[in-house]
């Protein structure tokens, strides 16, 4: 037993000398560092002194001008033609219709030797897959300037998710918690350099799967830059990768562009912004249906809501199904039988 207990003694005796060279390995190492001063570590601040606190620089404060350089425009181009346009592919299957009520802004342009004006696109909004839907569905000639409008306390609350949503997205920071300035007058300059503009209306996904009433953000911008307001209307995204769901189901999307809505003189922001919800009311019905139909009832009144019926709980969710199985959206379950089994 005694033997036993030496023997560990010195074990533990050899570990501690070892650990002591290696104590003194790294301090011989780290000792050149401890003399290296300002610029390479932080200054030191004499007593009594309050440093004041930096600046915030990310939320609605993070800087995104590096985003429209040319470099991260190239690289920005490449992930767009390949991995969001795989991904958008793979999960969506869009099919695009509409783009031919932009061709009469497109052409004014090119008859007149200019760029084309810059549009904001106004969607509605049920998955974080809208925006990658919507940068590779916008035309060409407005899609290589486009920045998009996202959720600063959600998409640059970090730097590495900032960063990212900048550069694949060129997305911009809006603050959903307040109007603030900051970021109303960062997009209408945007606007005014010619930029086109993603802006959902909702200001957020559905919570439930049908929509939200609009805010007036891009009738905002409209009237005070001039900029077309263009309706779209997203279907079958919430059933792929809606609000609340842990990952995504594949299917099938449609997207339907309307005719861009210049701002009227002397029209309230709130009126415009009843006519630009109207508006893609109108296409999500043409969205199940055809345009004759659609424009039919909206010319009595009759459009389904995007917001659903008025009653909640199981009801509004029966609706719900109804309503995706008479689009796209639905295309996975079976169709219903019509006769009986033999």
């Amino acid at each position: 037993m005694s033997e036993t207990s030496a023997a560990a003694r010195h074990a533990m005796r050899r570990a501690a000398r070892a650990a002591g060279q290696v104590e003194r390995a790294v301090g011989r190492v780290a000792a050149p560092g401890r003399n290296v001063g300002f610029p390479y570590r932080a200054p030191t601040v004499p007593r009594g002194v309050e440093v004041p606190e930096e600046p915030p620089s990310l939320g609605a404060d993070y800087d995104t001008d590096w985003a429209r350089s040319p470099a991260a425009r190239v690289t920005r181009g490449l992930l767009a033609e390949g991995p969001v346009r795989a991904v958008v592919r793979g999960l969506a299957s869009p099919e695009v219709f509409g783009t031919d009520r932009l061709d009469d802004v497109r052409r004014r342009a090119a008859d007149a030797h200019d760029a084309p004006p810059p549009l904001i696109f106004a969607p509605n909004h049920h998955s974080h897959l809208d925006t990658a839907l919507m940068v590779r569905a916008v035309p060409f000639t407005w899609r290589k300037r486009l920045v998009v409008a996202a959720a600063a306390d959600y998409f640059f609350d970090k730097r590495w998710k900032a960063t990212l949503a900048a550069l694949s997205l060129n997305a911009i920071p809006i603050d959903r918690e307040s109007s603030g300035r900051k970021s109303a007058d960062l997009i209408r300059g945007l606007v005014e350099e010619g930029w086109s503009l993603v802006i959902y209306p909702e200001g957020g996904r559905s919570p439930d799967g049908w929509g939200q009433d609009f805010k007036a953000g891009a009738a905002y911008v409209s009237s005070r830059t001039g900029a077309p307001v263009v309706p779209v209307f997203i279907d079958g995204t919430g059933s792929i990768f809606g609000k609340g769901m842990k990952r995504p189901k594949p299917g099938r999307t449609r997207v339907v562009f309307g005719a861009p809505m210049p701002p009227v003189e002397g029209e309230s922001t709130r009126r415009f912004n009843a006519r630009i919800q109207a508006a893609v009311t109108t296409l999500a019905d043409e969205a199940t249906t055809d345009y004759w139909t659609a424009r039919r009832r909206a010319a009595a009144g009759t459009s389904p809501l995007l917001g659903g019926p008025d009653y909640t709980g199981w009801r509004r969710q029966w609706d719900l199904t109804t309503r995706r199985r008479q689009g796209i959206a639905g295309w996975r379950r079976p169709p219903t039988r019509r006769w009986p089994a033999l």
